[in-house]
C-alpha cells in the first residue's frame, strides 16, 4: 500500500504540471485553455496573477514528488508534506474549478487516506 501511495502522489505531483505550464503559455492544451481567470471565471487574476498561480501548481509537483520520496523511504516527515501538499492543491482545485475537478477529488480521496490508511 505504501508504494502505491507514493505512486500515486507522485502522479498527482506530475497532473500539476499543465498548470504551471499553461500559465505561462508554454504549453496549449484543449483540456486546459489559457486563461486569466479563477473561480469558474468569476474572478481575473490578469497575466501576472495566473503566472504566480502556475507557480504554486508547480511548487506542488515539487512537493508532492518529495513527499511521495519520502514515503517510500519512510522519512519521518513525509506526512506533513504530504498534509501540506494535499490541503494546498485542494484550494488550488477549487480555484482552478471546474478544469481541477478531478484533481480535487484525487486529493479528497489523500486526505481520507492520509487520515485513516497512511502508516505512521
Amino acid at each position: 500500500m505504501r508504494i502505491a501511495a507514493a505512486i500515486v502522489m507522485f502522479v498527482h505531483g506530475v497532473a500539476h504540471l499543465p498548470g504551471f505550464l499553461v500559465s505561462f503559455r508554454l504549453a496549449s492544451l484543449a483540456e486546459l485553455p489559457y486563461k486569466t481567470t479563477i473561480l469558474a471565471g468569476r474572478l481575473n487574476l490578469g497575466d501576472r496573477g495566473i503566472q504566480v498561480m502556475g507557480l504554486m501548481w508547480a511548487a506542488l509537483a515539487i512537493g508532492f514528488a518529495l513527499a511521495s520520496v519520502g514515503l517510500l523511504f519512510r522519512l519521518p516527515w513525509w506526512g506533513a508534506a504530504a498534509w501540506a501538499a494535499t490541503a494546498m492543491s485542494l484550494i488550488l482545485c477549487v480555484l482552478g474549478w471546474p478544469e481541477a475537478r478531478i484533481g480535487a477529488l484525487v486529493n479528497l480521496a489523500l486526505g481520507a487516506w492520509l487520515l485513516w490508511g497512511a502508516p505512521r
